[in-house]
């Protein structure tokens, strides 16, 4: 008996090797010890997609910087390429003139006053004579200077053009190497937010619902002033989705949401959290007040917008509305920046 037990057991293993080699493998990231090692992995992934989205975000206002250095260049090169036209021909003009009065000179319209004497017939003949000399040689004077200024800006003009020419070629290899970088970095960002799609798709509903989570939509009262208006905006997205690279209305990342906010009420900050980490002036967690941006962990990958003292609103990540939660519950404290004020 205890045979045959032992080849059943033998065979019943055996099936279950068999289908296991027949049902498609599910990816590791999928397979959490726990319910919350899946959430836990999820958060992971997507703070990951966060940082990158911002780096590509980042590259894309290189670039735009560059190519407006790009154009700037071209015009430079065409500006100079003008002036050197205009000198050459100023240079030509004034040479021919100078060139004129002295081979007059040399055909005998002496310019000093013993020719215009020994050629005289009165008093009045010598001082017409010596009147029209004069102008002749003043002539001839205006004529060298400004034949001197015309190939000195002729110089000018093409020292000019080869510096524009120059800084054309660097500004458009460095538009070029911040074009691959930035196909480089979506790449990666359309890579990890798969990911981070994949591991949400792999959550328990319990699990999704909890991200979901609208949390508190009760009104707010905002404080009076520009902050105070651009919050009141923040907190009118309250419920609308995170997506990664978003620009609003109807979804939003979260530096689009506080630029946006601050945009609402007629003040600029830029796009990124990186360059959003340098805007206003820095205050510390005890001073922090309603409409501050806060600027999480060391790489500055994520920003929220404070409400108080103790919560803050902000777009956290895909399949998380914006939502207010607590200001240190979002993660670490990188640096907060009060805008206005």
């Amino acid at each position: 008996m205890s045979q045959f037990h032992g080849k059943r057991r033998a065979a019943l293993a055996a099936a279950v090797v068999a289908a296991a080699a027949v049902v498609t493998p599910v990816p590791a990231s999928a397979q959490p010890g726990t319910a919350s090692d899946a959430l836990e992995e999820y958060n992971q992934l997507t703070r990951e997609a966060e940082e990158l989205n911002q780096n590509h975000l980042k590259a894309q206002e290189d670039l735009k910087a560059k190519r407006g250095e790009l154009d700037k260049a071209n015009a430079d090169l065409a500006e100079a390429t003008r002036l050197g036209d205009q000198a050459r021909a100023d240079e030509e003009r004034f040479r021919g003139q100078v060139d004129l009065l002295t081979e007059a000179s040399f055909e005998g319209a002496r310019f000093n006053q013993l020719s215009a004497l020994l050629v005289s017939d009165s008093q009045q003949d010598f001082l017409d004579r010596m009147s029209a000399l004069g102008v002749l040689a003043a002539d001839n004077d205006e004529a060298l200077g400004r034949l001197s200024a015309a190939v000195d800006s002729a110089e000018q003009a093409r020292a000019g053009a080869q510096d524009a020419q120059q800084r054309t070629a660097r500004a458009a290899e460095e538009a070029a190497k911040l074009a691959d970088d930035i196909s480089a970095r979506k790449s990666a960002m359309d890579k990890q937010v798969a990911d981070a799609r994949a591991q949400y798709n792999a959550l328990s509903a319990p699990q999704k619902a909890v991200l979901a989570d609208k949390g508190d939509t009760s009104a707010v009262a905002v404080p009076s002033g520009v902050a105070g208006k651009a919050l009141d905006f923040a907190l009118a997205q309250r419920g609308k989705p995170y997506v990664f690279g978003s620009n609003g209305p109807d979804s939003w990342d979260c530096s689009s949401l506080t630029q946006a906010a601050y945009r609402h009420v007629g003040v600029s900050i830029p796009r990124t959290t990186y360059t959003q980490a340098t805007v206003g002036r820095a205050v510390t967690r005890a001073q922090v007040q309603a409409g501050d941006l806060i600027i999480y962990y060391s790489g500055q990958s994520h920003v929220a917008m404070a409400v108080d003292g103790v919560r803050a609103v902000h777009a956290s990540t895909e399949g998380v509305p914006v939502k207010i939660a607590d200001i240190d519950s979002i993660g670490p404290i990188s640096v907060i920046r009060r805008v206005v004020g």
